[in-house]
């Protein structure tokens, strides 16, 4: 059986609003037409991957910012934007990779709760092959991907009509004094880390992202065309 191929859109360092504006345009080309738009047999959507350019705070479908906090978050200099994602507040900024899977999980055989399982393996297995054992996920409530109570990788996303939208957000060299400004996740009494703190050395987005797709398609098992520009 021929495994589905997904879009690899590699974005580089973008603001938040270029890569919503992608997805979203992404969105309705499979949601309208799926079997048309250049979308050929095997192919199930796009993997959205950046670097956050600037900081911005967002909110999922359950909120998690009072109209207080968001002028307290927009004054130290930060973007506050609203999303359809599940989950409360959390930060993207630089040194972080988001992922954004828009893709027809009916194409790969996943219910929704396994498409979340999917995505913190991903993440589990980039810190593995960065030389960080012990991140793991967690039981529900908790998602993401941890070491003990620290949180390396946030994941929320959508689904509608199958169609998954957002995704997850790990650190690897972010400044993590800007979650000191938010519960990140709704979460007390649980803290942040990244993978440079972690592994005691610099690590970069463009020095993860390589291996972290590697994972992607070992753990989803499908194919990723290389896309030179957004579409």
């Amino acid at each position: 059986m021929q495994q589905p191929a997904l879009r690899l859109v590699r974005l580089g360092r973008v603001t938040y609003a270029e890569l919503l504006g992608l997805q979203d345009r992404w969105l309705r080309r499979l949601q309208t037409e799926p079997r048309t738009e250049g979308l050929s047999g095997t192919e199930a959507g796009a993997l959205l991957v950046c670097e956050p350019a600037g900081p911005v705070y967002t909110t999922g479908l359950r909120g998690g910012l009072t109209p207080e906090e968001t002028a307290r978050l927009r004054a130290l200099g930060a973007e506050v934007r609203v999303t359809g994602r599940g989950g409360l507040a959390t930060f993207h900024g630089p040194g972080q990779l988001l992922c954004h899977p828009v893709l027809d999980l009916r194409r790969f055989g996943l219910r929704l709760r396994m498409h979340v399982a999917a995505l913190e393996a991903c993440a589990v297995r980039l810190c593995e092959l960065q030389g960080l054992q012990g991140a793991r996920a967690r039981p529900q409530p908790y998602t993401g991907v941890w070491l003990d109570e620290r949180k390396i990788c946030a994941i929320g996303v959508r689904c509608g009509r199958h169609i998954t939208s957002h995704g997850l957000a790990l650190n690897c060299c972010t400044d993590l004094t800007w979650f000191d400004h938010i519960v990140p996740c709704g979460l007390v009494g649980t803290g942040v880390t990244s993978l440079s703190k972690e592994l005691q050395r610099h690590i970069t987005v463009d020095e993860v992202m390589p291996p972290f797709l590697v994972a992607f398609k070992e753990i989803y098992k499908c194919t990723l065309i290389s896309e030179d520009s957004p579409s």
